[in-house]
Protein backbone atom coordinates (compact mmCIF):
# COMPACT_ATOMS: atom_id res chain seq x y z
CA UNK A 1 0.00 0.00 0.00
CA UNK A 2 1.06 3.60 -0.76
CA UNK A 3 2.38 5.09 2.64
CA UNK A 4 1.88 8.47 1.03
CA UNK A 5 -2.11 7.90 0.43
CA UNK A 6 -3.05 7.11 4.02
CA UNK A 7 -1.44 10.34 5.12
CA UNK A 8 -3.69 12.76 5.46
CA UNK A 9 -3.12 15.98 3.14
CA UNK A 10 -2.45 19.67 5.57
CA UNK A 11 -5.77 20.98 3.11
CA UNK A 12 -7.96 19.00 4.66
CA UNK A 13 -7.79 20.30 7.77
CA UNK A 14 -9.67 22.91 9.31
CA UNK A 15 -7.38 24.11 11.57
CA UNK A 16 -4.90 24.59 8.21
CA UNK A 17 -8.07 26.68 6.55
CA UNK A 18 -8.49 28.53 10.45
CA UNK A 19 -4.69 29.45 10.91
CA UNK A 20 -4.39 30.63 7.42
CA UNK A 21 -7.30 32.88 7.53
CA UNK A 22 -6.40 33.91 11.28
CA UNK A 23 -2.23 34.38 10.60
CA UNK A 24 -3.63 36.57 7.97
CA UNK A 25 -6.43 38.58 9.80
CA UNK A 26 -4.36 38.91 12.92
CA UNK A 27 -1.00 39.71 10.78
CA UNK A 28 -3.14 42.54 9.12
CA UNK A 29 -4.67 44.30 12.23
CA UNK A 30 -0.97 44.22 13.67
CA UNK A 31 0.77 46.30 10.82
CA UNK A 32 -2.48 49.18 11.20
CA UNK A 33 -1.61 48.83 14.68
CA UNK A 34 1.88 49.39 14.43
CA UNK A 35 1.15 52.31 12.15
CA UNK A 36 -0.58 54.19 15.28
CA UNK A 37 2.16 53.44 17.61
CA UNK A 38 0.04 50.36 19.64
CA UNK A 39 0.64 46.46 19.83
CA UNK A 40 -2.47 44.24 19.55
CA UNK A 41 -2.24 43.33 23.50
CA UNK A 42 -1.92 47.93 23.99
CA UNK A 43 -5.06 47.93 21.97
CA UNK A 44 -7.22 45.07 23.50
CA UNK A 45 -5.57 46.35 26.85
CA UNK A 46 -7.52 49.74 26.08
CA UNK A 47 -10.81 48.68 24.42
CA UNK A 48 -10.64 47.12 27.96
CA UNK A 49 -10.41 49.97 29.88
CA UNK A 50 -12.71 51.84 27.38
CA UNK A 51 -16.14 50.97 29.36
CA UNK A 52 -14.81 51.54 32.57
CA UNK A 53 -13.88 54.49 34.79
CA UNK A 54 -11.41 52.96 36.88
CA UNK A 55 -10.60 49.39 36.88
CA UNK A 56 -8.05 47.27 39.21
CA UNK A 57 -5.22 45.27 37.50
CA UNK A 58 -6.66 42.50 38.92
CA UNK A 59 -10.05 42.98 37.65
CA UNK A 60 -8.26 43.77 34.22
CA UNK A 61 -6.00 40.79 34.31
CA UNK A 62 -9.55 38.41 35.67
CA UNK A 63 -10.87 39.70 32.39
CA UNK A 64 -8.18 39.74 29.70
CA UNK A 65 -7.24 36.28 30.79
CA UNK A 66 -3.29 37.66 31.41
CA UNK A 67 -1.33 37.54 34.92
CA UNK A 68 -1.37 40.60 37.21
CA UNK A 69 2.75 41.21 35.74
CA UNK A 70 1.87 40.86 32.55
CA UNK A 71 -1.08 44.27 33.53
CA UNK A 72 1.65 46.14 35.21
CA UNK A 73 3.91 45.42 32.23
CA UNK A 74 1.32 46.90 29.16
CA UNK A 75 0.20 49.48 31.91
CA UNK A 76 3.80 50.85 32.32
CA UNK A 77 4.20 50.85 28.42
CA UNK A 78 0.99 52.59 27.83
CA UNK A 79 1.85 55.02 30.97
CA UNK A 80 5.07 55.92 29.11
CA UNK A 81 2.71 56.85 25.95
CA UNK A 82 0.54 58.98 28.24
CA UNK A 83 -2.35 56.94 26.77
CA UNK A 84 -3.35 55.44 30.43
CA UNK A 85 -3.03 56.41 33.95
CA UNK A 86 -2.36 54.58 37.22
CA UNK A 87 -4.58 56.25 40.47
CA UNK A 88 -5.81 55.21 43.89
CA UNK A 89 -9.20 53.84 44.44
CA UNK A 90 -11.18 55.86 46.37
CA UNK A 91 -13.07 52.73 48.76
CA UNK A 92 -9.11 51.60 49.38
CA UNK A 93 -6.25 54.19 48.70
CA UNK A 94 -4.01 50.82 49.09
CA UNK A 95 -5.25 49.57 46.23
CA UNK A 96 -4.50 50.68 42.74
CA UNK A 97 -6.47 51.46 39.55
CA UNK A 98 -6.23 52.38 36.04
CA UNK A 99 -7.79 54.48 33.67
CA UNK A 100 -7.45 56.04 30.31
CA UNK A 101 -6.19 59.07 29.69
CA UNK A 102 -7.83 61.71 27.81
CA UNK A 103 -5.48 60.86 25.07
CA UNK A 104 -6.29 57.50 25.29
CA UNK A 105 -9.48 57.31 25.10
CA UNK A 106 -9.86 60.04 22.42
CA UNK A 107 -8.09 56.96 20.30
CA UNK A 108 -10.02 54.30 21.14
CA UNK A 109 -12.60 55.24 18.53
CA UNK A 110 -10.13 55.71 15.82
CA UNK A 111 -8.41 52.16 16.52
CA UNK A 112 -11.70 50.41 16.86
CA UNK A 113 -12.54 51.47 13.40
CA UNK A 114 -9.27 50.15 12.12
CA UNK A 115 -10.14 46.83 13.65
CA UNK A 116 -13.67 47.18 11.73
CA UNK A 117 -11.69 48.13 8.56
CA UNK A 118 -9.88 45.33 8.84
CA UNK A 119 -12.63 42.87 9.97
CA UNK A 120 -14.32 44.12 6.14
CA UNK A 121 -11.20 43.43 4.25
CA UNK A 122 -10.54 39.75 5.25
CA UNK A 123 -14.38 38.98 5.69
CA UNK A 124 -16.24 41.23 2.98
CA UNK A 125 -15.66 38.44 0.53
CA UNK A 126 -18.40 36.64 2.58
CA UNK A 127 -22.30 37.57 2.18
CA UNK A 128 -23.75 39.13 5.16
CA UNK A 129 -25.40 35.44 6.06
CA UNK A 130 -22.06 33.66 5.75
CA UNK A 131 -20.66 36.17 7.83
CA UNK A 132 -23.03 35.72 10.66
CA UNK A 133 -23.06 31.49 10.48
CA UNK A 134 -19.00 31.87 10.18
CA UNK A 135 -19.38 33.78 13.41
CA UNK A 136 -22.23 31.86 14.81
CA UNK A 137 -20.46 28.23 14.48
CA UNK A 138 -16.74 30.40 16.01
CA UNK A 139 -18.52 31.29 18.91
CA UNK A 140 -19.83 27.85 19.14
CA UNK A 141 -16.53 26.26 19.47
CA UNK A 142 -15.55 28.78 21.73
CA UNK A 143 -18.23 27.78 23.94
CA UNK A 144 -17.83 24.30 23.32
CA UNK A 145 -14.38 24.37 23.96
CA UNK A 146 -14.39 26.26 26.67
CA UNK A 147 -11.84 28.76 25.52
CA UNK A 148 -10.70 31.95 26.61
CA UNK A 149 -12.36 34.70 24.43
CA UNK A 150 -9.90 37.87 25.22
CA UNK A 151 -6.76 37.10 22.77
CA UNK A 152 -3.91 39.41 22.92
CA UNK A 153 -1.82 37.94 20.18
Amino acid sequence: MNEAASVSSLETHLGYWLRAVSNNVSQGFARKLEDEGVTVAEWVFMRMLFDFETVSPSALAEAMGMTRGAISKLADRLIAKDLVERGASLADKRTQTLALKPAGRARVPMLAALADRNDTEFFGVLEVEERGELDRLLRKIVAGRGLAVVTTD
